[in-house]
């Protein structure tokens, strides 16, 4: 389904995202330490409706932040942003760019991403070739109002079709995290639960607990 293995792609459990949506662009740096050192493995930075040229540096110092680290670096939508920023890769969604275009302003070697909202478009994804499929929303979200939640039936089922890495995302939190990994999940994207929480740091670790319970990291 793809040419090139992201050996840390393919550990990866706890996928995090700082979402400008959330979070003040002057605490995004203190809050992605936080969140890497609480046991997020993929880090991505998320600025709807931005500009660029106004991510860009914010980008850079992420991207510094999460080499030290070891994590992989992804830019949401901005895939030309990649090599200025020294990200690993770029994410997109159905309604962006093909993956083949991303691939090519992101450069070679580049992690592309690619969302889907159901089994039929995660299904169609495969054409295309991404490093990983983000599935979801499965529950109702405020990141993303405008699409219907598709439960989290399907899970098992697309585990077993695909060979790359497949990372739910959409409403997922601690709350309900356990029924997620329940129902199929081996990866998940965490949003607002972690940026809103008091401790992000000890949310993650605790995250990151309950993947690892799961008993499932040989299947990874």
């Amino acid at each position: 389904m793809r040419g090139t293995r992201h050996p840390a792609l393919d550990q990866a459990q706890l996928y995090g995202i700082v979402d400008l949506a959330y979070v003040r662009a002057v605490d995004a740096l203190d809050i992605a330490d936080n969140i890497l050192s609480g046991g997020v493995q993929v880090l991505q930075l998320r600025a709807k409706n931005q500009a660029p040229e106004t991510i860009l540096p914010l980008a850079r110092e992420l991207s510094a932040l999460c080499r030290a680290s070891g994590i992989p670096f992804i830019v949401n939508d901005h895939p030309h942003l990649v090599p200025a920023c020294h990200a690993q890769g770029a994410h997109v969604g159905q309604e962006d760019l093909s993956v083949a275009q991303a691939r090519k302003l992101a450069g070679e070697g580049a992690i592309i991403g690619k969302s889907t909202h159901s089994l039929v478009q995660a299904r169609a994804a495969r054409q295309e070739k991404p490093d990983y499929i983000g599935f979801g929303p499965l529950f109702a979200t405020r990141t993303k109002p405008d699409y219907t939640p598709i439960g989290i039936d399907d899970i098992r089922r697309l585990q077993d079709e695909v060979t790359i890495p497949v990372f739910c995302i959409g409403g997922i939190n601690l709350g309900n995290l356990r029924e997620v990994v329940a129902a199929g999940a081996r990866r998940v994207v965490i949003v607002s639960g972690i940026l809103q929480a008091d401790n992000p740091q000890a949310y993650c670790q605790e995250c990151r607990h309950i993947l690892n319970s799961a008993n499932f990291s040989e299947k990874l």
